[in-house]
């Protein structure tokens, strides 16, 4: 009796812990999400307390920006009126360095801040160096050509004299070096003494040289410490709620974030919304499909193809025109009035025209696509390779003999890469707090309430069998009663005598 006494009790005991457990999981399948949903927006926001606040500050990922120029291959046949050829040269690579400052908390749930940004060439990661030479159009000489295309002949001829005597040409060879952070001309100390004002430039004129040791504009952007749904948001750039370089106010708006961190608990549906102040304008990217960044997962969002179409072809962008084919981007507005355009890598999803006109062109999706891959939970880049081109269109114009019988065309200047990924403590700190410590819980809870539901199987199973012994007892009792019944019939009919009359027969075993 002690035994079977024992044998209940634990029954009971797995039981009510069958119980337990299964309670257990069933609140940790309505307490757990609210718990990782909390976790992460107190992790995500821009506040000193949160997790990624110090990644925010200062980005850990190490930025790489990769520079390739196309060389002029025939200079002087341009001049003469022929296609031109270019060959493409580098990367050039150089790690680039992030920091915010002015850092400054504001009461409407907003914070701005400066960041600033450095460059360091890396000869390890590079193919060549930044003393090679590259043959390229002289953007001042060219640029200053096209902006006096319909002033009177007089000052074309009083430009013209002026190239000639500071020996400017068409097309100049000058060092990598030189092409990025800078190089005196004496042309630009001639524009900025009688023209003032038409050139930002008052030293040095180089492609990159106001990205180097300068910041991007002072941006103030939503904390999501008040109001979660508008979190990252830009509010102003350099006190602005809107620019004024375009023609429509939907393309002059600022939208979506600073293009670091964005809103978490993405779906499919969400677009990455960004503002680029070297672009001059906001940005949307699309989502493509899903995929893992070093086991975490992720959502990878790629430019569509109406990001540099012109307004004939996606009417939205009829503010960024005047235009020329589509899948570039006049930026001169916002660029001195030089005729830059913005677009993809050897024109890639641009009118095929375009990379036609140039020799030595080759678009492809591998190479020259832009992405972002970001972690749809947090809404935090994992992994990043942002690619674009700056090209210029040139042509003869008459009345400025430098410019010779160049035929109209848009020449690819260079084109970059900024790309990123997260990698050793950061990714290890990122994993385990937002990706692994969730997980563990979403399946916690569901181990629990499995287990729960096998404890309470076992009282189940054992009364089950409890009664079946029960049964099986009590038949054997009954059928025991009959067969003594019979026996003790048998025997009484044994002792008593027979009737007269009746012939006893012989019993045999």
């Amino acid at each position: 009796m002690g035994s079977r006494a024992r044998a209940r009790r634990a029954v009971a005991v797995l039981g009510f812990a069958g119980l337990l457990c299964a309670v257990l999981g069933a609140v940790m399948i309505v307490v757990v999400p609210t718990l990782i949903k909390q976790q992460v927006l107190k992790n995500v926001r821009i506040d000193p307390s949160s997790l990624s606040f110090n990644m925010w500050k200062e980005i850990p990922i190490p930025f790489y920006l990769s520079v390739y120029f196309f060389d002029i291959v025939n200079p002087d046949a341009i001049l003469l009126g022929e296609k031109p050829q270019v060959r493409e040269r580098g990367p050039y690579v150089y790690r680039e360095f992030r920091h915010k400052s002015n850092i400054t908390f504001n009461g409407n749930d907003t914070v701005s801040f400066l960041e600033y940004r450095s460059f360091q060439f890396q000869p390890d990661k590079s193919h060549g160096l930044e003393s090679d030479y590259i043959v390229m159009p002289n953007i001042l000489v060219l640029a200053a050509a096209m902006m006096m295309e319909n002033k009177p002949m007089s000052m074309k001829l009083i430009m013209t004299l002026a190239f000639s005597t500071l020996g400017e040409r068409a097309f100049m060879n000058r060092t990598v070096s030189e092409i990025m952070w800078g190089y005196d001309d004496p042309l630009i100390h001639l524009i900025n003494k009688y023209l003032p004002n038409v050139f930002p430039f008052k030293g040095k004129f180089g492609l990159f040289a106001e990205l180097n040791n300068s910041d991007s504009g002072l941006f103030t952007v939503f904390t999501g410490v008040k109001d979660f749904s508008r979190i990252h948001l830009v509010d102003k750039w350099n006190g602005l709620s809107k620019v004024s370089f375009w023609h429509s106010d939907q393309c002059n708006m600022i939208n979506g974030t600073s293009g670091q961190m964005w809103a978490p608990f993405m779906t499919p549906e969400t677009s990455l919304q960004f503002y680029s102040p070297e672009a001059c304008r906001s940005m949307n990217l699309v989502y493509k499909e899903s995929g893992m960044f070093e086991g975490i997962p992720t959502y990878r969002f790629m430019a569509p193809s109406t990001l540099f179409a012109n307004g004939s072809v996606y009417a939205p962008n009829e503010g960024f025109c005047p235009c020329l084919e589509s899948g570039i981007q006049n930026i001169s507005t916002c660029r001195f009035n030089a005729p830059l355009f913005l677009s993809h890598p050897h024109f890639y999803n641009a009118d095929p025209v375009l990379a036609e006109a140039v020799l030595g062109l080759h678009p492809n999706q591998e190479e020259h696509s832009l992405f972002l891959d970001v972690h749809p939970v947090t809404g935090i880049p994992m992994n990043c390779s942002v690619k674009l081109q700056l090209s210029l269109y040139i042509k003869a114009i008459k009345g400025i003999g430098q410019t010779g019988k160049i035929k109209p065309v848009v020449l690819p200047l260079v084109w970059f890469e900024e790309s990123g990924a997260m990698e050793g403590e950061p990714l290890q700190t990122f994993y385990t707090q937002l990706v692994l410590m969730p997980s563990v819980l979403h399946y916690a809870q569901y181990i629990l309430l499995a287990l729960g539901c096998v404890l309470l199987l076992i009282p189940i199973i054992h009364q089950i069998r409890s009664q079946e012994k029960c049964y099986l007892f009590w038949s054997s009792s009954k059928k025991g009663s009959k067969d003594k019944e019979a026996i003790q019939a048998y025997s009484e009919s044994l002792m008593t005598s027979a009737p007269k009359g009746t012939v006893l027969q012989e019993a045999r075993l």
